[in-house]
């Protein structure tokens, strides 16, 4: 059975390209007769709020996406990514990473395809005794020379080469917190994720996820973690060419749910998507029979 899942951070109140996720991953999931999982991605203390997850959920119930099962909190996982980060440390695929946010800006070129910054392995072979004191880690995972060949189900087979295009990349922030590469692995691992429906912008994590997802089952030995498809869709974005966000307040549910019903938002989306002929109100389950990823484009939508 197929089961999907929308994991939002409840760092402020969702907006219009928020609600576009999680109506096609409702309908990815709800499509094939599968399930549609809700995880709260709290794992950064100093952003997320409680009221930022509960009116998440009220939002996704008024507009009618609603999700199967419990909740999922991943501030309460705290014990188990504490595991998987142990297991990864005792088998020598991490090391602790000194290097300052400025010294990395100041000494890596940015990946020629998106701006991101490859880490080079400054600190990789450093030997403990040269260890800088008085100073807290990040720890990275070091990844091989190789090559990952990935088909997305909406944008197709593409490769990513590790070392140069992804680069050891933080799997605990300095401050001790988690980093998403390792949660959203485990958490997905875990919790039995079949299909993983998020931005384009997330298209380059999806080979580091896939490698952490290997790397996690080698070592729990542990067959019955589902393999997991990955399906992409392009960014709504405004005038400026800028994705949508928080800082589109216009935009955001609580502006939009004193102007629109629930069926008017879902049937503007559902045309933005390429999934109606007009923006007539709709609700997401009358769009279910006729959904399909051929009507979605793959170049990036104005709002």
């Amino acid at each position: 059975m197929t089961r999907g899942r929308f994991a939002p951070s409840p760092t402020g109140r969702m907006h219009l390209g928020n609600v576009y996720a999680a109506l096609l991953s409702w309908l990815a999931a709800k499509s094939k007769g599968g399930e549609w999982v809700l995880r709260i991605e709290d794992i950064d203390p100093g952003r997320s709020r409680q009221e930022f997850a509960d009116r998440i959920m009220d939002d996704l119930e008024w507009l009618g996406l609603t999700w199967d099962g419990e909740v999922t909190y991943q501030s309460q996982r705290q014990d188990i990514y504490e595991h998987y980060f142990d297991l990864l440390r005792k088998d020598g695929l991490l090391y602790p990473c000194f290097c300052s946010r400025a010294d990395l800006l100041a000494t890596q070129a940015p990946h020629e395809s998106d701006g991101r910054v490859v880490y080079k392995g400054t600190c990789r072979n450093m030997s403990p005794a040269h260890y800088p004191q008085g100073i807290t880690p990040a720890w990275r995972m070091r990844v091989p020379d190789e090559t990952i060949e990935t088909t997305d189900g909406h944008y197709g087979t593409y490769r990513v080469h590790l070392p140069t295009e992804i680069g050891d990349f933080i799997v605990r922030r300095k401050d001790g917190a988690f980093a998403y590469q390792l949660v959203v692995v485990v958490d997905d691992l875990m919790t039995g994720i079949t299909e993983v429906v998020r931005g384009r912008d997330l298209l380059l994590s999806t080979p580091q996820q896939l490698f952490m997802a290997r790397i996690l089952r080698d070592l729990e030995k542990e067959e019955i973690f589902p393999q997991v498809n990955y399906i992409h869709f392009p960014l709504l974005i405004n005038e400026a060419g800028q994705r949508l966000s928080k800082r589109d307040k216009s935009l955001n549910m609580g502006v939009l749910r004193k102007q629109h019903s629930a069926k008017d938002i879902i049937g503007k989306i559902a045309h933005l998507a390429g999934l109606t002929p007009t923006p007539a109100p709709i609700a997401p389950q009358d769009l279910l029979p006729a959904f399909s990823w051929d009507n979605i484009p793959v170049e990036d939508i104005i709002v």
